[in-house]
């Protein structure tokens, strides 16, 4: 079991620390649930429906499913790119508002570029001028953003159709694909499946597994921008966040990692201690490298998919939502929507009106013989689970 983390309040601010690194790897925090906002519009138990959401451009149906657990959390999720749609969280007087970005209609899905909500392979994030090398063949990939390759190109996984099986005690949906061998330029045809489930403890559990009949890379996320304080509340920058990071990569000015570690100690990257997002983003803006963060961190003490670890924690002071990530993965990119800029393929969202704490493994791994492998072999299984618990503090 999870022993949880002490949250204490002030009258002017929050502060949060952590008890101790090991306490920390076990996922301990303490949290307090969401009161009630309509006690009768609240399932007894958790529901799950299901009902059509548009057509594609070559005209597949798409299907919304909505689960709905006993606390009246609310997870939306559509079989185009496995992605979760919404995510209505009660706040601290129990109104429910959407806290992730996302759109309504199948239109604003396939014209916009920013990946809200979906699944990303066969890679995520970047890889150096879309080229790695399995065996000593090497494989050419898309280079879709600059030099570089990201997020698995323009075809990736959050670009098509997957199959959807609810399950019967209307806690999960588990999303199935097959990819093809040579697929955006990825060797083997690989077997993906991706399965959420929403607890009764208000917690979206990510389960991924993928396996393959030849040698290839994967690097599976999801790409969810979260305003705690509701879609539409304006920016980000008062979240308090705490990432349980001691370094991060650094990187070239197309955002590859050079193979060094920067320490966060005493930088506008330390998050070691809950910080406001953008006590100090200016300073990073300054670099002119980023309009905000986008940096992987290196997680101070990975888990397991059995055992995934607690490895950052944010809150929105006025609503009192918080939501902790736990994972199994090794890195967490940490991206404060520097590009959005206000259009339609934004959803009309501007410039750090949402951010992402994306579990991963590293950047341009398969160049990177010192990093963490994402090589995945025949006889292999690729596993990793990503938790998102959401709970109020008054």
């Amino acid at each position: 079991m999870r022993r949880q983390l002490i949250c204490s309040i002030t009258l002017c601010c929050v502060v949060w620390c952590f008890v101790a690194s090991d306490a920390l790897a076990q996922g301990a925090a303490t949290t307090k649930k969401a009161p009630s906002a309509t006690k009768s519009a609240i399932p007894t138990r958790a529901t799950m429906t299901q009902k059509p959401f548009g057509k594609t451009s070559d005209g597949q149906p798409v299907t919304l499913f909505t689960l709905t657990n006993e606390q009246g959390l609310t997870l939306n999720l559509i079989d185009y790119g496995a992605a979760m749609q919404s995510v209505l969280v009660p706040d601290k007087t129990g109104k429910p508002a959407n806290v992730t970005l996302g759109f309504d209609d199948m239109a604003g899905y396939e014209g916009h570029g920013a990946h809200f909500g979906c699944t990303i392979g066969r890679y995520a994030n970047r890889i150096a001028k879309g080229k790695f090398k399995i065996d000593g063949q090497e494989y050419t990939l898309a280079t879709n953003n600059g030099p570089n390759h990201l997020h698995g190109g323009p075809g990736g996984f959050d670009r098509v159709m997957w199959r959807a099986k609810p399950s019967s005690d209307g806690r999960s949906v588990v999303f199935t694909y097959q990819s093809a061998d040579g697929e955006e330029g990825y060797p083997g045809k690989l077997s993906t499946t991706v399965t959420y489930t929403l607890t009764a403890d208000n917690e979206i559990v990510i389960d991924y597994q993928a396996e393959t009949d030849k040698p290839t890379v994967v690097n599976l996320t999801n790409h969810a921008y979260w305003n705690l304080g509701g879609v539409g509340s304006g920016d980000v920058l008062g979240h308090e966040l705490l990432i349980s990071a001691d370094q991060y990569l650094l990187v070239d000015d197309t955002l590859i990692p050079t193979g060094e570690y920067g320490k966060v100690a005493g930088t506008v990257m330390d998050f070691t201690k809950a910080q406001a997002i953008g006590s100090r983003i200016d300073e990073l803006k300054k670099s002119g490298k980023t309009g905000g963060y986008d940096h992987c961190y290196v997680i101070r003490n990975p888990g397991t998919p059995e055992k995934p670890t607690l490895v950052a924690i944010v809150k929105e002071p006025k609503s009192g939502r918080m939501m902790e990530i736990y994972t199994s993965e090794p890195g967490i990119q940490f991206y404060t929507g520097n590009f959005l800029d206000g259009s339609a393929g934004s959803g009309g969202n501007q410039q750090h009106h949402a951010f992402c704490l994306e579990t991963q493994h590293y950047p341009d791994s398969p160049n990177q013989p010192k990093f963490p492998t994402t090589l995945l072999k025949p006889g292999q299984k690729f596993h990793s689970v990503t938790t998102h618990k959401f709970s109020i503090d008054k």
